[in-house]
């Protein structure tokens, strides 16, 4: 078998992610098993949302199945082939709604994660635009001759940016959201670092009044708990717009919706997010994608879940054709996730035991054999092979391998058949309540 080709980086990010029960950032397509059809229709999506059509999935599976690490790899596969992507985890402080400028707060969490490409890591808002403006430099050049110091060649990079500008206007709230473009280039243009920073606080969603922001840039709204989604839809228009192919927002741990207690508010935020689906099913928005991960008590309830919403009920329920074949269904808004297959399993822990004895280079310690015992172990204690989802075994496997590294004189039979071993349960830890865990996912 060749040697994994892995950078110390991304195996060290890879064993510290895991090992902590987090899903990593990068290195995510060396641990990539069983989740080929899924993957496939999410990209699907992305190629959609190129041609300018709006799209919208929920990932929805219990604690460990995979949802986090389904978004993660769309994530990274999204800023690959050219979008800008925005994720952000909801809780009781960010929702889609609320009274207390909870939806504003999930925006600008939004706003600060930005990633492209070339700024994987987020606070991709500045140099998104200041790229863009170089760019129209570039061109006037090319087309003109002029240098940048020449009288009038600002004047011909305004007149190009106003062409962009001017195809998000007649949206919602698009006039001003073109006038601090604007504001932006001119403060690029004159090195006014103070009306750059006001035009990058209105985009991130950072004016509490309309009147500071009417001094600070001439325009009379902010955005705010009611209408940050339209500024959604504009920006992924608007970075259509400018060379990319559009705008990913990835939404994880929506059951927080679904833990809100008060009835009124938590149909507030079911209701937001209906809009957003109409939206993007009726293609009212363009070059926009959404994934919402979601526990299945999220979706199914019927009391506190979408299910309670007939409306939502409608939209979301599976297929009388898919539960009576019981096959999956990869093309309608809900992908479920369903637990790996042993085979699969086993997989997964070849992959980390190759990375594990890569990043600290040894000779792997563990051959199929030990990897199937301790698979086989984990059933036997937990019951079920049904109950085989990632996020119940890999940070077990993680200790597993670092105990045996550093503890050369334990073998893996006494660790692995010790009487304290106690693999954790299936959809939470075993000290913790479900609704409330911090979920792994993979």
């Amino acid at each position: 078998m060749a040697k994994l080709k892995i950078s110390k980086k991304i195996s060290t990010a890879l064993i510290n992610s895991l090992g902590a029960g987090v899903v990593p950032r990068v290195g995510v397509e060396h641990i990539a098993v069983g989740r080929e059809k899924e993957l496939k229709s999410l990209l699907q999506n992305l190629d959609d949302i190129t041609e300018g059509i709006a799209s919208f999935r929920f990932i929805i599976g219990n604690y460990g199945s995979g949802k986090s690490f389904m978004l993660q790899m769309v994530r990274n596969r999204a800023m690959e082939q050219g979008f800008v992507v925005a994720d952000a985890d909801l809780s009781s402080e960010r929702r889609l709604a609320g009274t207390n400028n909870e939806g504003v707060a999930t925006y600008r969490e939004l706003m600060s994660r930005l990633a492209t490409k070339t700024r994987p890591d987020g606070g991709a808002l500045v140099s998104i635009l200041e790229g863009w403006i170089n760019k129209i430099q570039q061109e006037v050049v090319k087309e003109t001759g002029m240098r940048p110091s020449d009288n009038g060649f600002d004047d011909k990079v305004e007149a190009k940016i106003r062409e962009v500008v001017q195809y998000i206007e007649d949206l919602v709230h698009g006039f001003d959201f073109g006038s601090v473009i604007i504001a932006y280039w001119r403060g690029y243009r004159l090195d006014d670092d103070e009306l750059k920073n006001a035009a990058m606080r209105w985009f991130r969603g950072e004016f509490s009044t309309k009147t500071e922001a009417k001094a600070a840039l001439g325009v009379r709204v902010i955005i705010d708990d009611d209408s940050w989604y339209d500024y959604i839809k504009l920006f992924a228009k608007f970075v259509a717009e400018i060379g990319y192919k559009g705008l990913l927002v990835l939404l994880d741990e929506a059951v927080h919706i679904y833990q809100i207690s008060t009835t009124v508010t938590r149909e507030k935020n079911y209701n937001r997010l209906l809009v957003m689906f109409n939206d993007t099913m009726q293609c009212k928005a363009e070059h926009l994608g959404i994934v919402i991960g979601g526990t299945t008590r999220f979706l199914e309830d019927p009391k506190r879940g979408l299910f309670a919403d007939q409306a939502w009920r409608r939209r979301t329920k599976e297929s009388r054709f898919v539960t009576q074949a019981g096959i999956q269904e990869y093309l309608g808004p809900v992908i479920r996730l369903n637990p790996l297959s042993e085979a699969e399993i086993l997989t997964l822990l070849q992959r980390l035991t190759e990375i594990h004895a890569v990043n600290f280079g040894y000779d792997e310690a563990l051959k199929n054999p030990e990897l199937k015992e301790f698979v086989q172990e984990i059933v036997n204690r937990l019951g079920a092979e049904a109950l085989l989802t990632p996020g119940e075994i890999v940070r077990d496997f993680m200790s597993l391998l670092n105990i045996l590294h550093q503890n050369p004189g334990i073998s893996f039979g006494e660790l692995i058949h010790g009487s304290k071993f106690k693999p954790t349960a299936a959809g939470k830890d075993v000290d913790v309540d479900e609704d409330n865990a911090a979920e792994f996912s993979l």
